[in-house]
């Protein structure tokens, strides 16, 4: 299963693909504003950090304006894929670009029959929102299960990157269900490192070490 960061911040790109665990980046609107700094200068310098899938976002709402856009991102660097909301417009344009090689990430989907669509329609991802359904009352992994049994059912090509992870019991169970990609925020992937006996572990190495003659 590949990881992806999701976020625009630049040290916690940095900091993180330092671990080596960082196979691409997503980002979206909001967390290039929440960054501060213009897009071009995020962009330009994530390519230089992460040499994976980048996720970069097409805001136009009709297709053949969505279409324009991505050309425009795809030519950015060999690895963007273009984020494409989950609506007719969005279907029309994935349609378009996937004729013509370029990848695209259908984003904001929040049921199996929307990734089905989006898989048909010819995207290289779909991202469906698995914390905005727990936020809700319903059970988000419940489509990932729904969307990989239909994907293998016929051999779907079609990478799931799952979405909206709030912590990290949503990567384990991501994983368990064979989902190809999980994006997750910095925080949580701060959580996944770190265990309660891990720290005790090494602070009861240590001691022991320094009571040892050298």
């Amino acid at each position: 299963m590949k990881i992806f960061i999701d976020t625009a911040d630049l040290d916690e790109i940095r900091e993180l693909a330092s671990w080596g665990v960082i196979d691409g980046v997503t980002t979206n609107p909001t967390l290039v504003k929440r960054s501060g700094r213009s897009f071009k200068e995020i962009i330009d310098e994530i390519f230089t950090i992460v040499d994976g899938s980048i996720s970069l976002e097409a805001v136009s709402t009709k297709a053949d304006d969505i279409v324009k856009e991505a050309r425009k991102l795809s030519k950015i660097h060999k690895n963007v894929a273009v984020k494409i909301p989950m609506n007719p417009e969005g279907l029309k344009a994935v349609k378009i670009l996937s004729k013509e090689g370029i990848e695209t990430n259908v984003t904001l989907i929040f049921s199996a029959n929307q990734a089905l669509l989006a898989a048909k329609a010819g995207a290289t991802y779909v991202s469906p929102f698995i914390g905005r359904l727990d936020d809700i009352g319903q059970e988000g992994m419940q489509i990932i299960e729904e969307i990989m049994d239909i994907f293998n059912n016929y051999d779907i090509e079609t990478q799931v990157i799952v979405a909206s992870i709030r912590h990290p019991i949503h990567v384990i169970e991501a994983g368990r269900l064979g989902a190809h990609i999980v994006t997750i925020p910095p925080s949580v992937i701060r959580k996944m490192v770190s265990h309660s006996l891990t720290d005790k572990g090494i602070e009861s190495f240590l001691k022991d070490w320094a009571k040892v003659k050298k």
